[in-house]
């Protein structure tokens, strides 16, 4: 999966935390890990991303990034 900007991995992330499927969230975490527009979600978010990159592949995020992550994701979702 191809995500170049920040509201397209708004919406990817979006929706894997929707689905309320833990196997669906961590796949998806993994695959933002990777993206080109997580450089966009960390600077949006104020996280350093080598950090961001390194949480999201091993899916391990703490409480804060977590809260970041979120308000960025709501505040750049499509539509």
């Amino acid at each position: 999966m191809k995500l170049d900007t920040l509201e397209e991995l708004a919406a990817w992330l979006a929706g894997a935390f929707d689905s309320g499927d833990a196997a669906v969230l961590l796949d998806a975490l993994e695959v933002a890990s990777r993206a080109e527009a997580t450089a966009h979600l960390a600077a949006a978010a104020g996280v350093p991303q080598a950090m961001l990159r390194a949480a999201l592949a091993s899916g391990e995020l703490d409480l804060e990034t977590t809260l970041a992550i979120m308000k960025v994701i709501d505040l750049h979702l499509p539509g």
